[in-house]
């Protein structure tokens, strides 16, 4: 599928991409205020690896993904033709990140849930409330 914008308004949208705060984060955040689970530090130094929600004492990361940026397989995930080979190596390379994270994580004995920008939609809430709910017991 090719680019419906001009490369000045693509440079322009990516540019005002966040990678702190992002919207998906606020919403868990809200979400995890919700359902009680208020003692979280967000990207804090403790960890190299920076999960987006950090639970110290339960020894507990969440990282919410963007589909996009972590290689999400999804609809959201798939790569734009447009400069396809330079956007393949980025995100293989943010999917190693990921997985180096993760078992970092383990190690240290931390467990860890991801979250994915797809299931932020209003139908999925209810289950990834009951994930969340399960991951924090």
């Amino acid at each position: 599928m090719s680019d419906i914008y001009s490369d000045d308004k693509r440079k322009e949208i990516m540019k005002k991409v966040r990678n702190k705060n992002t919207a998906p984060e606020q919403f868990v955040s809200k979400l995890l205020c919700e359902l009680g689970y208020k003692n979280y530090r967000r990207k804090t130094v403790k960890l190299e690896c920076k999960p987006d929600f950090i639970f110290v004492g339960l020894k507990k990361a969440i990282f919410v993904n963007g589909c996009f940026w972590h290689g999400h397989s999804c609809n959201k995930g798939h790569l734009p033709e447009k400069n396809y080979d330079f956007w393949k190596t980025k995100i293989e390379i943010n999917k190693e990140r990921d997985e180096k994270n993760y078992t970092e994580l383990t190690q240290k004995k931390w467990s860890y849930l991801v979250i994915w920008q797809c299931e932020l939609k209003k139908k999925e809430v209810e289950n990834l409330r009951k994930r969340i709910n399960a991951f924090m017991q």
